[in-house]
């Protein structure tokens, strides 16, 4: 979702800045599907000792002063209470029971991470510094590092958000692009499902036609953002009548995603090193009739629900809470986890310009996504709106995961 050079004139596309942030973080999601590290062979946490720990390039991992804030800022200590408890509800269903029979890491088992959360809470409510909290966590917990994308402990960090469009209730000439509900009887269909070319035709307006007659959900007056709604799996639409309504994945076919970043760099339309937002949005403004070939190339369809307002939320059935909730691969990460991340995340300086800021970060590990594959991908949580796409856009850092479990 992220390219940190991604710079577009004035002069070349008149769009506002923050326009064109946003469509920065959509062009940046569709690169970060395209190309998605592979998982490497190796077990996909290890734990280290304290030693390790503190003789490594992060000395200071326990070290998140965004929690009671700095520079005369408040923190963030509520929503990230709030997010820990929503990780302690999941935790208790039998959906996390389930999730946790088959988890591959000997040791990190449901019991584990719910009592770990539980002491962690206790921790961040009783201590008032960072410093002090560090301490506790380094007497009380082990980390279990992730093997990252080299083995090595590399894990490349990209960020997405919840997009705010505009949208109607019924089609027109301007609102032409649907969004789509879950099909009644998709138990049925035969495997492989129909793909994106099957269910809504090369120009994406074929879909009442056939199988999804019916089931739309709302219509988008762009069919680029109708596409990226299918990518985050969420979005705040801002509909013709003045309401706002809210949509939330509510399934998939049975394909893979494909980037359509990946299907331009192979047909030689630019290199891996060119494939930015100025070149994604240049080609398609330029040769708007491609969309009809390279869109559908993406065979993965998403359907969606109306959340009737309720807050996006991760594949673990939980509320996402911005900067504070990340999406890994759940075959090899726990979920509902406390993890920490040290890698770096965009802020406005003095001047409102987005700047890349070296951060070590407790999260919650609550979702997933169709490009977060292996060991060595973390896809973190920005927020809704213009500023959140802005600050997802533009993250694109290697850095490190680790998981405090109590000893």
């Amino acid at each position: 979702m992220n390219k940190e050079n991604n710079q577009l004139s004035r002069k070349d596309w008149k769009l506002s800045k923050i326009f064109r942030y946003q469509l920065l973080a959509i062009a940046c999601c569709v690169l970060a599907i395209a190309f998605s590290v592979p998982a490497v062979a190796v077990a996909p946490l290890q734990p280290i000792s304290l030693n390790q720990l503190q003789a490594g390039e992060s000395d200071d991992l326990a070290f998140d002063s965004q929690i009671w804030g700095e520079n005369g800022k408040s923190g963030d200590r509520e929503l990230l209470l709030k997010s820990i408890d929503n990780s302690l509800r999941y935790l208790d269903t039998s959906a996390a029971s389930t999730a946790y029979s088959r988890y591959p890491v000997a040791g990190v088992t449901r019991d584990r991470v719910r009592r770990s959360l539980d002491r962690f809470r206790q921790l961040v409510v009783s201590s008032t510094t960072p410093s002090q909290l560090q301490e506790s966590v380094k007497r009380e917990f082990v980390f279990y590092k992730s093997t990252g994308k080299d083995g090595k402990g590399t894990v490349a960090f990209t960020g997405y958000f919840e997009p705010t469009y505009a949208a109607s209730r019924t089609p027109n000439s301007e609102y032409r692009y649907p969004l789509y509900r879950m099909p009644p009887n998709m138990a049925s269909w035969p495997k492989p499902h129909p793909t994106r070319l099957q269910l809504e035709g090369e120009d994406a307006l074929q879909a009442s036609k056939g199988l999804l007659r019916g089931l739309e959900l709302v219509w988008l007056r762009d069919r680029f953002q109708a596409f990226l709604v299918h990518v985050q799996g969420s979005a705040r639409l801002q509909l013709t009548d003045g309401s706002v309504m809210t949509v939330g994945f509510a399934g998939k076919n049975s394909h893979s995603y494909t980037g359509v970043g990946r299907e331009l760099v192979k047909d030689g339309k630019f290199t891996l090193e060119q494939l930015n937002l100025p070149k994604l949005m240049e080609y398609f403004t330029n040769f708007p009739a491609d969309m009809n070939k390279y869109l559908p190339k993406n065979e993965s369809f998403v359907f969606f629900r109306d959340t009737n307002g309720v807050p996006a939320t991760g594949s673990i059935g939980v509320p996402v809470t911005a900067e504070r909730s990340i999406a890994t691969d759940k075959a090899l990460m726990p979920p509902g986890a406390l993890a920490l991340i040290t890698t770096k995340l965009p802020y406005p300086n003095a001047a409102g310009e987005l700047e890349q800021n070296a951060v070590n970060r407790y999260v919650l590990d609550q979702d997933t996504g169709g490009a977060i594959k292996g060991a060595g991908r973390v896809d973190v949580f920005m927020g809704t709106g213009n500023l959140a796409g802005s600050r997802a856009g533009y993250i694109n850092s290697t850095g490190e995961l680790y998981y405090p479990l109590l000893k």
